[in-house]
C-alpha cells in the first residue's frame, strides 16, 4: 500500500496563483505552488524522554522512520491520516502541538499489532500509539477515549467482585461513552447483529423450532441473572482493596 506523506506543511502556508511571473520568465503551472516560511520554536526537548516512561513506549528512540508500522496499519487502509510513523517523528522532535492537531484520532489504534510485527528496529509502535493516547489524557488535552472508558469499567468489576459480568460491561460502557443503546439495537450494528446471532431468518423463513433449537436461551436467561445477582468470585473479601491500592501505586510510579 502507498503511504501517502503527512508533513509539517500547513495548507494554509501554501500559496498557488493561475499565473506566475518571476524577473519576467513566465513559470506558471507547475510552478505556481510557493510555501511560505516557518521557523518551528515551540518543541520540548524532554518529550521523548517523557513518552518514554509509559508503558509500551520505551523502544520509540530506535525509529529510523522506514514507514513499516504505517504501510502495515489497519487503522492507516481505513484513515490516511492516521499515520504511526508520522507520529514517532513528532514525538522524537518534540513537536506536541502538532501532535494535539490528530488528538482525535490517535485513539483510534485497535492494536491489531500489525505495526509491532513488522518494525525492523522493535520500536513496538503499538504501544507508542497508546503511550500518546494516554498522555493526551493525563495532561487533559482531550476527552477519555471509549477504549480507556471499557478499560476503567472492566477493571472497577474486576477489583470490585473479582471477575466480571459481561452484560454490565457493556450497558456501563455504552451509557458512560453516551452511545444510545436502544438506538443500536433497533436501527444500528446491534441490532443487526443479535438478529444474525439468534438466526431470525429462520424464524422469518417459518422454521420456528429450527429458530428455537439455535436460540441461546440459557445463555440470555443467565446474563438476566448476572444482571441483578451480581457474580463475585468465592472469598474475595480484602482482595479488591488490596489490588485497588496496587493499582494506584503503580500509576504514580507510571506518570507521578
Amino acid at each position: 500500500m502507498a503511504i501517502h506523506e503527512k508533513t509539517l506543511i500547513d495548507p494554509s502556508r501554501l500559496i498557488t496563483s493561475d499565473t506566475l511571473v518571476v524577473d519576467g520568465v513566465d513559470v506558471s503551472g507547475h510552478w505556481n505552488t510557493m510555501i511560505l516560511p516557518r521557523t518551528l520554536k515551540e518543541y520540548d526537548d524532554g518529550f521523548e524522554a517523557h513518552i518514554k516512561e509509559y508503558a509500551g513506549a520505551e523502544n520509540v528512540h530506535r525509529c529510523w522512520q522506514c514507514g513499516s508500522c504505517t504501510n502495515s496499519c489497519t487503522m492507516y487502509a481505513q484513515n490516511t491520516d492516521f499515520n504511526p510513523r508520522y507520529w514517532i517523528y513528532l514525538t522524537r522532535l518534540g513537536l506536541k502541538d502538532e501532535i494535539l492537531k490528530d488528538k482525535d484520532i490517535i485513539w483510534q489504534c485497535v492494536s491489531c499489532n500489525k505495526c509491532t510485527n513488522i518494525c525492523p528496529k522493535d520500536v513496538r509502535p503499538e504501544g507508542v500509539m497508546k503511550a500518546l493516547a494516554h498522555w493526551i489524557e493525563a495532561e487533559g488535552f482531550g476527552e477519555k477515549s471509549n477504549s480507556t472508558i471499557f478499560d476503567e469499567e472492566f477493571a472497577r468489576q474486576c477489583i470490585a467482585r473479582g471477575r466480571i459480568e459481561d452484560s454490565e460491561v457493556m450497558t456501563n460502557f455504552y451509557k458512560n461513552t453516551n452511545q444510545d443503546i436502544k438506538e443500536m439495537a433497533l436501527n444500528g450494528w446491534l441490532g443487526i447483529f443479535v438478529a444474525r446471532m439468534n438466526k431470525w431468518t429462520e424464524l422469518r423463513n417459518g422454521n420456528i423450532w429450527k429458530f428455537i433449537t439455535r436460540t441461546p436461551i440459557m445463555h440470555s436467561l443467565h446474563m438476566g441473572y448476572s444482571m441483578f445477582f451480581k457474580p463475585k468470585t468465592k472469598s474475595w473479601g480484602h482482595t479488591g482493596e488490596v489490588l485497588s491500592q496496587y493499582v494506584k501505586e503503580q500509576k504514580e510510579l507510571a506518570h507521578g
